[in-house]
């Protein structure tokens, strides 16, 4: 498992913005941090922006913060 693994990404689509933004909240607490045409455009670029974020983090010997965002449980359909 590679560190970026360990932080949930996600992209929507932003109407005031007519774009996909993607964002990885415990990275980058402050919002969405690219923009894409399409969801896999602002994904790969997100993807880019956090794994250049962790490399720079560890060569300057900084503290990365934790993960904190866990994925959703699992839904157990009651029918």
């Amino acid at each position: 498992m590679k560190t970026s693994d360990a932080y949930l990404s996600f992209v929507q689509w932003s109407p005031a913005e007519r774009a996909y933004v993607a964002y990885c909240p415990n990275l980058f607490p402050a919002g969405g941090v690219c923009h894409g045409a399409n969801a896999v455009e602002a994904f790969k670029h997100l993807q880019e922006i956090v794994e250049d974020t962790i490399a720079t983090a560890k060569s300057k010997r900084l503290k990365l913060p934790p993960p904190r965002t866990r994925p959703m449980r699992e839904v157990e359909v009651v029918m």
